[in-house]
Protein backbone atom coordinates (compact mmCIF):
# COMPACT_ATOMS: atom_id res chain seq x y z
CA UNK A 1 0.00 0.00 0.00
CA UNK A 2 1.46 3.27 -0.94
CA UNK A 3 0.45 6.57 0.28
CA UNK A 4 1.29 10.46 -0.49
CA UNK A 5 -1.25 12.97 1.54
CA UNK A 6 0.30 16.17 3.16
CA UNK A 7 -1.38 18.30 5.10
CA UNK A 8 -0.58 22.30 6.14
CA UNK A 9 -1.78 24.59 7.69
CA UNK A 10 0.14 28.37 7.21
CA UNK A 11 0.26 31.79 5.70
CA UNK A 12 0.60 32.13 1.78
CA UNK A 13 3.78 33.85 1.92
CA UNK A 14 3.26 35.50 -1.61
CA UNK A 15 0.27 36.66 -4.23
CA UNK A 16 -1.35 33.25 -6.02
CA UNK A 17 0.25 33.61 -9.53
CA UNK A 18 -2.08 32.50 -12.38
CA UNK A 19 -0.91 31.22 -15.66
CA UNK A 20 -2.47 29.39 -18.64
CA UNK A 21 -1.05 26.85 -20.13
CA UNK A 22 -1.12 26.87 -24.33
CA UNK A 23 -3.76 24.00 -23.77
CA UNK A 24 -5.77 26.14 -22.27
CA UNK A 25 -5.49 24.71 -18.70
CA UNK A 26 -5.33 26.92 -16.09
CA UNK A 27 -2.42 26.40 -12.93
CA UNK A 28 -2.21 29.01 -10.31
CA UNK A 29 0.98 28.74 -7.99
CA UNK A 30 1.86 30.06 -4.70
CA UNK A 31 4.03 30.04 -1.53
CA UNK A 32 3.37 29.17 2.31
CA UNK A 33 4.86 29.21 5.04
CA UNK A 34 4.56 27.26 8.52
CA UNK A 35 5.98 27.20 11.88
CA UNK A 36 7.33 24.82 14.18
CA UNK A 37 7.79 26.02 17.73
CA UNK A 38 9.83 24.27 19.89
CA UNK A 39 11.77 24.34 23.23
CA UNK A 40 15.70 23.95 22.59
CA UNK A 41 18.14 21.61 25.38
CA UNK A 42 18.71 25.30 27.05
CA UNK A 43 15.05 26.02 27.66
CA UNK A 44 14.70 28.70 25.18
CA UNK A 45 11.49 28.92 23.04
CA UNK A 46 12.61 28.53 19.46
CA UNK A 47 10.64 29.24 15.80
CA UNK A 48 11.59 27.28 12.63
CA UNK A 49 9.76 27.90 9.59
CA UNK A 50 9.26 25.96 6.07
CA UNK A 51 8.77 27.41 3.34
CA UNK A 52 6.26 25.07 0.40
CA UNK A 53 5.44 25.43 -2.98
CA UNK A 54 1.67 24.77 -3.77
CA UNK A 55 -0.26 23.85 -7.04
CA UNK A 56 -3.95 24.05 -7.95
CA UNK A 57 -4.66 23.24 -11.67
CA UNK A 58 -8.38 23.41 -13.23
CA UNK A 59 -11.17 25.96 -13.23
CA UNK A 60 -10.73 25.82 -9.43
CA UNK A 61 -7.44 27.47 -9.93
CA UNK A 62 -8.81 30.04 -12.06
CA UNK A 63 -11.78 30.98 -9.78
CA UNK A 64 -9.43 30.74 -6.14
CA UNK A 65 -6.46 32.77 -7.63
CA UNK A 66 -8.02 36.26 -6.89
CA UNK A 67 -8.62 34.66 -2.90
CA UNK A 68 -5.06 33.61 -2.68
CA UNK A 69 -3.49 36.49 -1.01
CA UNK A 70 -0.02 36.90 0.93
CA UNK A 71 -0.76 36.77 4.67
CA UNK A 72 -4.09 34.96 4.52
CA UNK A 73 -4.46 31.48 6.61
CA UNK A 74 -5.22 28.49 4.62
CA UNK A 75 -5.51 24.39 5.68
CA UNK A 76 -4.19 22.41 2.55
CA UNK A 77 -4.88 19.21 1.55
CA UNK A 78 -2.62 17.69 -0.71
CA UNK A 79 0.18 15.67 -2.44
CA UNK A 80 3.83 15.72 -2.82
CA UNK A 81 5.45 15.85 -6.56
CA UNK A 82 8.93 16.19 -7.35
CA UNK A 83 9.22 18.34 -10.97
CA UNK A 84 12.99 18.37 -12.64
CA UNK A 85 14.09 20.24 -15.09
CA UNK A 86 17.54 21.63 -16.94
CA UNK A 87 18.41 25.17 -16.55
CA UNK A 88 19.62 27.19 -19.47
CA UNK A 89 22.98 26.76 -17.71
CA UNK A 90 22.35 23.17 -18.43
CA UNK A 91 22.11 22.36 -14.22
CA UNK A 92 20.02 19.73 -13.46
CA UNK A 93 17.64 21.58 -11.01
CA UNK A 94 14.33 19.72 -8.99
CA UNK A 95 11.39 20.85 -6.82
CA UNK A 96 8.96 19.28 -4.26
CA UNK A 97 5.32 21.00 -4.72
CA UNK A 98 2.24 20.45 -3.21
CA UNK A 99 -0.33 19.57 -5.48
CA UNK A 100 -3.72 20.87 -3.91
CA UNK A 101 -6.77 18.83 -3.50
CA UNK A 102 -8.59 20.77 -0.84
CA UNK A 103 -8.19 24.12 0.78
CA UNK A 104 -9.81 26.00 3.62
CA UNK A 105 -9.47 29.74 4.54
CA UNK A 106 -8.77 30.19 8.21
CA UNK A 107 -10.19 32.74 10.30
CA UNK A 108 -10.54 36.51 8.54
CA UNK A 109 -8.30 39.57 9.66
CA UNK A 110 -10.17 42.14 11.82
CA UNK A 111 -9.06 45.44 11.06
CA UNK A 112 -5.66 46.42 13.04
CA UNK A 113 -4.16 42.30 12.38
CA UNK A 114 -5.99 40.60 15.12
CA UNK A 115 -7.95 37.47 14.33
CA UNK A 116 -11.39 37.56 14.22
CA UNK A 117 -13.12 34.99 15.83
CA UNK A 118 -10.97 35.10 19.02
CA UNK A 119 -13.99 35.22 21.05
CA UNK A 120 -15.22 31.90 19.48
CA UNK A 121 -18.40 32.78 16.90
CA UNK A 122 -18.46 30.45 14.31
CA UNK A 123 -20.05 33.10 11.93
CA UNK A 124 -16.99 34.92 11.20
CA UNK A 125 -14.82 32.15 9.71
CA UNK A 126 -14.75 31.38 6.27
CA UNK A 127 -14.18 28.15 5.75
CA UNK A 128 -14.00 27.26 1.52
CA UNK A 129 -13.41 24.17 0.54
CA UNK A 130 -11.95 23.45 -3.41
CA UNK A 131 -15.09 21.27 -3.65
CA UNK A 132 -17.42 24.15 -2.50
CA UNK A 133 -16.20 25.86 -5.84
CA UNK A 134 -18.77 25.83 -8.71
CA UNK A 135 -16.70 24.27 -11.91
CA UNK A 136 -19.12 26.54 -14.31
CA UNK A 137 -19.78 30.35 -13.98
CA UNK A 138 -21.97 30.15 -10.73
CA UNK A 139 -21.08 33.30 -8.84
CA UNK A 140 -21.87 32.27 -5.25
CA UNK A 141 -18.60 30.83 -4.16
CA UNK A 142 -19.11 30.74 -0.54
CA UNK A 143 -21.60 28.13 1.00
CA UNK A 144 -23.27 30.67 3.64
CA UNK A 145 -25.21 28.00 5.50
CA UNK A 146 -21.51 26.31 6.97
CA UNK A 147 -20.66 27.18 10.44
CA UNK A 148 -18.14 24.54 10.75
CA UNK A 149 -15.00 26.02 12.76
CA UNK A 150 -11.59 26.15 11.10
CA UNK A 151 -10.12 24.01 13.37
CA UNK A 152 -12.55 21.67 13.81
CA UNK A 153 -12.42 20.40 10.25
CA UNK A 154 -8.57 19.05 10.16
CA UNK A 155 -8.66 15.33 10.21
CA UNK A 156 -6.21 14.63 12.19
Amino acid sequence: MNLNKVFLIGNLTRDAELKTLPSGNPVVSFGLATNRTYTNKAGQKQTETEFHNLVLWGKRAEILAQYLTKGKMVFVEGRLKTTSWTSPAGEKRSRIEVIVEDIQFGPKLAVGGSRVGDGGSKEELATVSVDDVPQGGEEDLVDKDSEDDFLENIPF
